[in-house]
């Protein structure tokens, strides 16, 4: 064989990514960013009267989440930016009690109890 019939025998290499290692470049790429998005949250949990509105509101970009307390009074506001919050218990839509400057930490919750005065909040709540 002459040395120009053994050039064409050898494979051709290509360069660049193969289509294999770009998939798996895309995956990878995106987990970290899945990973990234929840490692940038906390909660706030806690008891209230059962049925009312517990709203969290972010002092730093406005964000304001609600939920209402269960029937035995529990409520979670999860998936929140972490920042420092200002946390309202609501009854008819207005704010009943307030705790302020609550500061959410990556990965954690914080918990936040409310109570009304004179009881105010149960007797809404057996109206509902």
């Amino acid at each position: 064989m002459n040395s120009m019939h053994s050039e064409h025998n050898r494979p051709v290499r290509r360069r660049g990514l193969s289509a294999w290692s770009l998939a798996l470049a895309v995956v990878i790429g995106a987990g970290s960013v899945a990973v990234n998005a929840q490692s940038t949250a906390g909660s706030v949990f806690g008891v209230a009267p059962a049925g009312q509105t517990i709203m969290a509101k972010s002092t730093t970009n406005g964000l304001s989440r609600h939920v209402k307390a269960d029937a035995k009074g529990r409520y979670t506001l999860g998936a929140l930016p972490v920042g420092v919050y200002t946390v309202t218990l609501e009854k008819d839509g207005q704010a009943v009690e307030q705790r302020s400057n609550v500061k959410l930490v990556v990965g954690r919750g914080i918990k936040v109890d409310f109570t009304c005065p004179q009881e105010g909040c149960a007797e809404s709540a057996s109206n509902q």
